[in-house]
């Protein structure tokens, strides 16, 4: 953004965000107002964690697990941490994105599987967030799941026009929802009974009880860290704020780290509340509830309407919020892989395509949701190798290439979820292992 903006009187939110920033790397800002001009990126990130596939995934792992996947939540969150801070950190140093320097830097064979690998990354968390913020729409109108999909997707193209007014109007709308969802899940654990020893127990003690619970852990995996909002996180800091010199460049760096630890911890906390819900209310007595709505329709008479509204209102702010984000990551994708710019409703009907045929070939939705999850944690590997790869480079990043003790823990973060992703396609592929 030039220097103008920061001398001229600001017009637009987006103005006035860039008018703050400016402020505050100049000195004259202190304090809280010195770090809210900054926050935006991780927040819009952060939805990704939060989206219908979580609903999905951790409904399944508290009530057939109760609390003992915890931990796996807590895990794939630390990771998730780190592989954010590292994106953001290679829109900032770069001021590009990770498609842009994958099709920049690697064989060209190379760039169109990584492509390929990410489309479909990408198709598999808009079905996701797609259906799932249909399936809250249609539990709220008592309408058919095709005629609540449509209704899903006029409101996200809707929301998706907030960014013509500037990056500012749509972060502050998405934050929005992720208040709901936040609220809405405080509420939850008011509300349900909580054994609090057990849930701290089942943080910090690891365990896979049977074969189906590592297939939950990897589609909690797959749900939590994703592929294709690893590339839109490098989009989303690349060009926001361009620093003049070294010591503004720093001061960016730590404003997106600070950024990245709320949002993403945050995103955490609500993920867990998600499985500790679940875990009250259904383990004992209804452990087999796999789906989210047969989840909302026992919530009712267990907790009571307030809890079933509450969860529903969650569910429809994360799908809806989640879909505008899956968007805006594809679109990143596509044009950062292929170098040309794409029509927001091109790219919105190009990941709208798959869920409306899942939902027109009679396809168990809430099955798809959870098998979405364990698709992108397949693809998972692709973009933290990239990202590892990219940010550990010293000639493209210099001074903010990542130290030992980062590529050390990165390493064994990729290396974690690849493991895992092994030992599911063996579990798939009907070979007995043990755990």
């Amino acid at each position: 953004m030039n220097e103008a903006i920061s001398q001229a009187a600001p017009q637009t939110l987006t103005e006035q965000t860039c008018f703050d920033m400016r402020e505050t790397l100049a000195g004259r800002r202190r304090g809280l107002r010195a770090m809210l001009p900054f926050a935006g990126p991780a927040v819009v990130a952060s939805i990704a964690y939060m989206d219908p596939g979580n609903f999905a995934t951790n409904i399944q792992a508290g009530a057939g697990y109760g609390y003992a996947l915890l931990w796996v939540v807590a895990v794939a969150n630390v990771v998730a941490m780190l592989f954010q801070s590292l994106s953001a950190k290679l829109g900032l140093v770069t001021g590009r994105n990770l498609a842009q320097l994958c099709r920049a830097a690697l064989p060209r064979r190379y760039v169109l599987v990584m492509w390929g690998i990410s489309e479909i990354a990408a198709m598999a968390t808009d079905l996701a967030e797609f259906v799932g913020g249909a399936i809250g729409v249609s539990l709220l109108t008592h309408l058919p799941i095709m005629p609540s999909m449509l209704i899903t997707a006029a409101i996200t193209y809707a929301l998706l026009q907030f960014e013509k007014r500037g990056f500012r109007p749509l972060e502050l709308a998405i934050a929005a929802l992720i208040g709901v969802i936040g609220l809405s899940y405080l509420a939850e654990l008011l509300i349900a009974p909580v054994s609090w020893h057990a849930v701290v127990m089942h943080t910090l003690t690891p365990s896979i009880p049977d074969a189906n619970a590592l297939t939950i852990s990897v589609g909690i995996v797959g749900a939590t860290v994703m592929p294709h909002v690893l590339f839109l996180h490098s989009g989303l800091t690349q060009n926001r704020m361009r620093p003049r010199d070294e010591i503004e460049r720093g001061k960016l760096l730590r404003f997106s780290n600070i950024e990245v630890a709320l949002a993403l911890g945050a995103a955490g906390l609500i993920n867990m509340a998600m499985v500790i819900m679940a875990s009250s209310a259904f383990h004992t007595g209804n452990a087999g509830i796999a789906s989210i709505e047969t989840a909302w329709r026992t919530l009712t008479p267990l907790l009571g309407a307030a809890a079933a509204g509450l969860f529903l209102a969650a569910l429809i702010a994360s799908g809806v919020s989640s879909s505008v984000v899956g968007t805006m990551a594809g679109q990143m994708i596509m044009q950062g892989f292929v170098g040309f710019h794409i029509p927001v409703w091109a790219r919105r009907l190009i990941t709208m395509v798959p869920a409306f045929g899942v939902v027109a070939l009679g396809v168990d939705v809430n099955r798809a949701l959870v098998l979405s999850q364990v698709v992108l944690s397949i693809a998972l590997p692709v973009p933290m190798i990239a990202l590892v790869w990219f940010t550990s480079n010293r000639t493209l990043m210099g001074r903010y290439r990542n130290s030992c003790l980062t590529i050390i823990v990165a390493v064994i973060g990729t290396v974690t979820i690849l493991a895992l992703n092994l030992m599911l396609l063996l579990q798939i592929a009907g070979l007995r292992f043990l755990i």
